[in-house]
């Protein structure tokens, strides 16, 4: 190529050039920074039970939907907002029981619980035309259960090109809008009907 640009010609071009020191911090001192400060509170394991006294999500159920992120509660299983999301709309499926395993729950928590599974993924695909989903349990702390003693599924959304450069090289998500805004939008698009909408039981420990 001609004209000066240094394209296609092996030599990068002068306006193309980022001056990158050898001292202080050395290459570093070339990058910006996102600062995430609020990560660090599940990095220090805010939140995170010590005992069935404090679990969360023995807690949230007694929370009104909105200081507990409740979209929406049934019978035996409520559905609620995930406070550290992987992505915009990343909910939860937990079990009023607090139980550790899959194998823990009866036939009736079983069906409900693949029943709002299904119902988040249509309501999440009606109001953010989600492409696809992760779907899944971690089972036991060795296989990354951040709230191992209080069995709960997820349901992540996902978009095409959300990994990204931000997630891949910044290690930080971008979600477009804050948590409040989000689980109001998805509890008023959850069906009403047969889904329990009034106060929850209180949760039973076993």
């Amino acid at each position: 190529m001609t004209g000066g640009t240094g394209i296609g010609t092996g030599e990068e071009p002068a306006a193309y050039r980022v001056p990158l020191r050898n001292d202080d911090d050395g290459p570093t001192s070339g990058f910006e920074h996102l600062w995430t400060p609020y990560r660090m509170a599940y990095i220090r394991g805010e939140n995170k039970p010590t005992g069935d006294h404090d679990c969360p999500f023995c807690l949230i159920p007694a929370m009104s939907d909105e200081d507990g992120l409740i979209v929406a509660r049934g019978e035996t299983v409520f559905a609620v907002l995930n406070l550290y999301p992987y992505n915009a709309g990343h909910l939860m499926v937990v079990p009023y029981r607090h139980v550790p395993d899959y194998t823990d729950l009866t036939p009736p928590e079983v069906a409900e619980l693949g029943a709002f599974t299904q119902t988040a993924m249509r309501v999440v695909r009606s109001v953010s035309g989600a492409h696809g989903f992760n779907i899944g349990m971690n089972q036991g702390a060795v296989a990354g259960a951040g709230i191992a003693d209080h069995l709960h599924q997820h349901a992540v959304p996902r978009w095409g090109g959300d990994t990204n450069f931000m997630p891949v090289v910044g290690l930080t998500r971008v979600l477009p809008q804050v948590l409040a805004e989000t689980r109001a939008l998805l509890a008023g698009a959850w069906p009403a009907a047969g889904q329990g909408a009034g106060p929850a039981p209180h949760p039973t420990v076993a």
